[in-house]
């Protein structure tokens, strides 16, 4: 029988290496929704080393709070929303439909108008630190 214990090189026990998997899945009803300025988000992906950003499932409530990030670009992708619902960009409002998507450079002020559920794609990964409102 062979011995497979770990190698000691210079007096340190090399650690055993974790299995890599081609692949990463998420059930975003698992995921524990968090407050955010925009309603309730459930995030994936934060822990994940080797993936350069956070995907959120964002739940937006007809009060979210205009506010800004200084770092983060967010790309939302329109799941469901009620009619009439809108995103402020700026001072500009776009009326949105399930289906659409866009993209938000840092310095954008941004806040829904309405009820939507969105798809969030974070680059890079999401800072909480990183939320600022005038």
């Amino acid at each position: 029988m062979l011995d497979r214990s770990p190698i000691s090189i210079d007096g340190e026990t090399p650690q055993p290496a974790k299995p890599v998997s081609g692949y990463e899945v998420v059930d975003f009803a698992q995921v524990t929704p968090v407050r955010c300025p925009c309603g309730w988000a459930r995030r994936a992906f934060a822990e994940t080393t080797d993936f350069p950003g956070t995907i959120h499932v964002t739940e937006i409530s007809a009060d979210s709070q205009l506010h800004y990030h200084r770092q983060l670009t967010e790309t939302y992708f329109i799941l469901e929303c009620d009619p009439g619902a809108q995103l402020q960009l700026n001072d500009e409002l776009i009326e949105l439909r399930p289906g659409m998507c866009i993209m938000i450079r840092p310095g954008t002020r941004h806040r829904a108008i309405g009820k939507l559920k969105v798809l969030i794609m974070v680059l890079p990964k999401f800072d909480p630190a990183d939320e600022w409102f005038d």
